[in-house]
């Protein structure tokens, strides 16, 4: 294989279809097998400060992005996703954009493992970094959205082909697609209640671990870690001495 085949040539050969493609079905599992894993161990690892379970993870994560970049054929958690949907009919995307999104992927991947994985440095802002990694793989298993499919698009200014949920295709939106009047304001009231639920659970629920403490304080300002400092106090001094004022 020269330089040239490697570069371009990325993807599997299907009758059909005039570029090298990869099948959307396999991916999208691998990305929930991905976003699985990654959630075990950000509330279970990280919460409760098992830091090998997070090396492991985050180790494991490179190495397969690093494998998905030189060839799908062998990535573990793409054989893991073929093997789950095997039966179920392939969707087939272009394979030069997927292979973009996914050097995107083990890019991100590199300072994760200097930081966690070779040398422990953790900060809520590198978790952040995880939790980015987390959504994408959401959004790629959930919603077939590749981001980096879309990022590819700007930096080449080339339209792509065959793209996830045939999104690369012009075309009217069917009736069931629509929204009216109502639908429109019960999925924005949802949207709005995640938002402000999640908000105001972050904010003004105790936190157990210290994961929870750096989502707490983030979105806080000063003033309001301040206050509830000082009504904390309040409360030890009521309680300590609450009893000899009776």
């Amino acid at each position: 294989m020269n330089l040239q085949s490697f570069l371009w040539e990325y993807g599997a050969k299907v009758p059909g279809y005039d570029i090298r493609v990869i099948n959307e079905r396999e991916a999208r599992a691998a990305a929930g097998i991905l976003g699985m894993l990654g959630m075990i161990v950000i509330f279970v690892g990280i919460g409760f400060n098992h830091i090998i379970v997070a090396r492991v993870y985050l180790a494991f994560l490179f190495i397969d992005f690093t494998a998905r970049i030189i060839s799908p054929n062998y990535s573990p958690s793409l054989l893991l996703g073929k093997f789950i949907v095997q039966n179920q009919k392939p969707e087939y995307v272009g394979g030069l954009q997927k292979r973009f999104a996914w050097t995107l992927g083990w890019l991100i991947s590199i300072p994760m493992v200097w930081w966690f994985v070779i040398h422990w440095d953790i900060t809520f802002y590198k978790v952040l970094i995880c939790v980015l990694c987390l959504v994408l793989t959401f959004l790629e298993s959930a919603f077939s959205i590749c981001v980096g499919c879309m990022i590819y698009k700007v930096l080449t200014r080339v339209d792509p082909v065959h793209c996830p949920g045939g999104a690369c295709e012009i075309r009217i939106k069917e009736p069931i697609q629509m929204f009216n009047p109502v639908q429109k304001m019960i999925t924005a009231l949802t949207m709005i209640g995640l938002v402000v639920g999640t908000y105001f659970f972050i904010a003004y629920s105790e936190p157990k671990t210290f994961f929870g403490e750096f989502l707490h304080e983030a979105v806080l300002t000063n003033a309001q870690l301040e206050k509830q400092k000082e009504e904390a106090y309040q409360r030890e001094i009521e309680n300590e001495f609450g009893d000899d004022d009776e």
